[in-house]
């Protein structure tokens, strides 16, 4: 998606948003990230803040809204701090937060807390007030419909645990960018790090004891895990079909090769 930088907004925009700062003495556009029309850090007077939004027009706009609405309630993510929709723009600040994103190659300091913050996640429940599709339903036609009941559940998933959706800060990691987050299994988020872990270098045999240390997947039934395996694997090759990404395939590799160590449990 093309940025739209800051000063690209309207007066009416910066100015709703600067009644929450006060005046912004520079913008830097994130370079990460492919979903926000407009995503970036404001250097202001009240201090850095990070914003994120798109025009009220745009057929995802409701998404904007719905992702603050789940951050509000996200384990360990950044605080949401306001929202305006202003000038023909719905925009959301959330707490500025600084660090590395983690490293989780065989050895990396990061694994241990990263482990943590998987299991701190899979205890958080889904926020019912927000309405979204569950993960059964959003993956339906990926797995047999006799195996919907693998992938049930009422916790909150983000679904996107990517080292660039969290940050390693002086407080313990930190998860950012809740837009994809849904209902489903508590181990799910554990499940979806997995090719995450093959990705950065660990077997695929490596990869399920990591995931083995957060009590949520420890307990999950071998069949809904193996159920899951096939399904993202199906899930990213489709995508990748539809919207070839750099990093996409890397990522099939890793769940191709963790589909063959499920099939030899």
């Amino acid at each position: 998606m093309d940025r739209t930088a800051w000063l690209e907004l309207p007066p009416e925009s910066r100015s709703a948003v600067e009644a929450y700062t006060g005046p912004v003495e520079h913008a830097e556009t994130a370079e990460t990230g492919v979903m926000a029309r407009l995503a970036c850090t404001l250097h202001a007077a009240t201090g850095p803040v990070f914003v994120k939004g798109t025009r009220s027009d745009e057929p995802t706009a409701w998404m904007y809204d719905y992702e603050a609405r789940v951050t509000r309630v996200a384990p360990l993510a950044p605080r949401v701090l306001w929202q305006v929709d202003a000038g023909g723009w719905l925009l959301t600040g959330y707490e500025y937060l600084v660090g590395p994103h983690p490293d989780l190659s065989p050895g990396s300091p990061d694994l241990g807390p990263f482990l943590e913050t998987l299991a701190t996640m899979s205890e958080a429940p889904w926020p019912e007030q927000v309405r979204k599709k569950p993960l059964d339903v959003r993956w339906a036609g990926f797995f047999p419909d006799d195996r919907c009941p693998d992938l049930e559940g009422r916790a909150l998933v983000h679904s996107d645990v990517s080292p660039l959706n969290m940050l390693a800060t002086e407080n313990g990691i930190r998860v950012l960018d809740w837009a994809l987050a849904c209902p489903g299994p508590a181990w799910a988020d554990t499940a979806f790090a997995i090719p995450r872990f093959i990705h950065a270098g660990h077997t695929a045999e490596q990869a399920e004891a990591l995931a083995r240390a957060v009590p949520a997947y420890r307990t999950a039934k071998p069949s809904a895990v193996t159920t899951f395996a096939h399904a993202v694997r199906g899930v990213w090759a489709s995508r990748e079909q539809s919207d070839p990404a750099p990093h996409r395939a890397p990522l099939i590799v890793a769940s191709r090769a963790w589909v063959d160590q499920r099939e030899l449990m």
